[in-house]
Parts: structure tokens; C-alpha cells; sequence
């Protein structure tokens, strides 16, 4: 099998149906019995339930121990697919409404990695999120907090949540207050942005990566400009399909962006609300564009050129592949 790398993960959102239930269980939370369609599937029909339905099922995570038990069970899958390397996002604002503090979120993450390296050999590292819908202010004392408490699995800081709330400016304090500390960011933009996201995560944020991107594809002189200077889309197939904005793998834009010389990487974003996994998203790629395993390699190669870890780290991930 190829050995695949994984940029683009929600950590809470990773957790399958019946580990928040477990969860649940043992922190005697109630979940709300809309969550769930079914066993193993979660309940949304759009964007915004899928927003929704992912808070109620983050909630269920109420520990540092159960932070660690949500990221092995993560890298244990990813493991069994030959995922050598993951960056997850963490978000201390979902910690926060379960009382946990930024400290000890991010040390359950890290016991959950130590335990799946010595485990499995599969190495991930954090990328620490603020909720976009939540507003600049809340950014802003995420990014604090980020520089002030340094942890070695913490690389870069990015942004996730609704597109649709405030302008990229609004959070330029928090990712400069960042990047000024000298660690990589990355944004979500052109998912239900459009081009116009992207342009303005460009124009106004330090970036030195795209979360999904996908909509460059509708702006030609974007998709010119997002190849010649080499940002790296954080791609997410499976999710942009399950959410409406394409049919299907085949008419999703990875191949035409590829094509254009943008660097492309393959995420699952969160996969049980999606049915998908790292594996699945590099089969279901392959097969929809006829790619062969040095093509898949090559995008293995991509993520982890574009990951925010350190050099020595990513020598050793290259020199495995």
C-alpha cells in the first residue's frame, strides 16, 4: 500500500459515533438523540447542521484522558492504512465549554500521540484552531495563549468554522501575533467562501497554507496565482461532496487544480460525519482520476513537504516513503 500524510483533520471530529457515546457514558453526559441517524452515523443535512452536529458531538469529550483516547483511536485508524504522518487541528474553544484549559487539552493530545508512536510508529503533531464564527476577539486570545504556552507538538495555528461570518481582516491581529512568534498558519477559505475567501485570506493573512481551496478553480488567474507561488490546498474530497458542493470524485476540482500545477494534498477534514477515512479519500482520488500509486506518492510527498513540522522530521517521514 502507499504511505499516506494527513493535514486537514478536526480532532473532535474525528471521534466516531461510538466513541462519543462511550465518552458519554463514562462522563455520564447527556447526548442529545438528535446526533445520531444512526449506530454509526451521524445526523446532518447541510453545512450549518453539520456545524451543529459536530459541537453536540464534541461535547462528549469532557477530559484530558479522553482528549488522549480520541486522538489514539484517530491514529490507530490511520495507522492500519499506512498513514505515516497526521496534523490534526485542536480546538481549545470546544475544550473550553467542557472546562478543560488549554494546558491540559493539549497534553491529552500529545499522550494520545506518544501512545500511537510507540504503538503503531505513526507520527502527528497539533495545529491549535480558533472557531471563525466565534469572532476576532475569541481568535485573538487563542493566538495569545498559543504563544504564551509553547508546547513542542504545537506547529502552526489555523482557523476553521463558518466562512460566511466576518472578513479575513478581522483576524489578521490573531495569525500575525502568530506568525511574528515564527510558527506557520493556515485558514480555511474556498470551501463555502468562493474565490473571493481565498483572495482575502491571501491579501490579509499571513498564510503559508489553504484549507480546502477548492473553489479557486472558478477564478483561473487565482488558480495561476496559487501554482506559481506553491500554496499548498489542504483538499478534502469526500468532505466537499458530502456537503453539496460537488456530485461526486469525479467532478471534483483536484485533478483540474493539480493539473494547473497547484500543490494538492488529500485530508479527510472529519471523517465519521463524512463515512470516509484517509485511506478511502486516496482510493476514491485514484480511482476517479486514474492515478497510480507514484502519482498517490507524490501527493504523500506534497502533504508532507507542505506539513508544519520540522525538517528533521519530515527528512525522516521522506526517507520512509
Amino acid at each position: 500500500m502507499v504511505k499516506k500524510a494527513e493535514l486537514h483533520v478536526h480532532l473532535e471530529g474525528t471521534a466516531t459515533p461510538a466513541l462519543v457515546k462511550k465518552l458519554a457514558a463514562e462522563n455520564g453526559a447527556e447526548l442529545d438523540p438528535t446526533t445520531f441517524k444512526s449506530d454509526g452515523e451521524f445526523l446532518w443535512t447541510d453545512f450549518w447542521e453539520f456545524l451543529k452536529c459536530y459541537d453536540k458531538a464534541a461535547a462528549a469529550i469532557r477530559s484530558k484522558s479522553d482528549y488522549q483516547a480520541v486522538t489514539y483511536d484517530y491514529l490507530r485508524r490511520c495507522a492500519a492504512e499506512d498513514v505515516i504522518y497526521v496534523e490534526t487541528f485542536s480546538s481549545p474553544d470546544h475544550a473550553a465549554t467542557a472546562g478543560i484549559s488549554y494546558e491540559d487539552h493539549l497534553e491529552g493530545i500529545a499522550a494520545g500521540i506518544d501512545q500511537a508512536r510507540l504503538d503503531f510508529g505513526i507520527e502527528a503533531r497539533i495545529i491549535v484552531t480558533c472557531v471563525r464564527h466565534l469572532g476576532a476577539q475569541s481568535a485573538l486570545k487563542i493566538a495569545d495563549k498559543f504563544v504564551s504556552s509553547p508546547h513542542p507538538y504545537v506547529v502552526g495555528f489555523g482557523m476553521g468554522g463558518d466562512e460566511a461570518m466576518f472578513h479575513p481582516k478581522d483576524f489578521a491581529p490573531a495569525f500575525n501575533l502568530v506568525h511574528e512568534a515564527g510558527f506557520s498558519t493556515t485558514n480555511h477559505a474556498g470551501e463555502f467562501g468562493g474565490p473571493s475567501s481565498i483572495r482575502d485570506t491571501l491579501n490579509h493573512l499571513p498564510v503559508q497554507r489553504i484549507g480546502h481551496g477548492v473553489r479557486a478553480i472558478e477564478d483561473p488567474a487565482l488558480v495561476e496565482e496559487l501554482a506559481s507561488r506553491q500554496i499548498p490546498l489542504e483538499i478534502c474530497p469526500g468532505s466537499n461532496i458530502s456537503t453539496g458542493l460537488y456530485k461526486n470524485y469525479e467532478e471534483h476540482p483536484f485533478n483540474r487544480l493539480m493539473q494547473a500545477g497547484c500543490v494538492t494534498t488529500i485530508s479527510s477534514d472529519d471523517p465519521p460525519f463524512f463515512a470516509t477515512s484517509v485511506g478511502n479519500e486516496y482510493e476514491k482520488v485514484a480511482k476517479a482520476f486514474d492515478y497510480d500509486d507514484q502519482m498517490l506518492r507524490n501527493i504523500t510527498l506534497n502533504s508532507i513537504n507542505a506539513a508544519f513540522c520540522d525538517d528533521d522530521l519530515k527528512q525522516k517521514l521522506i526517507s520512509s516513503l
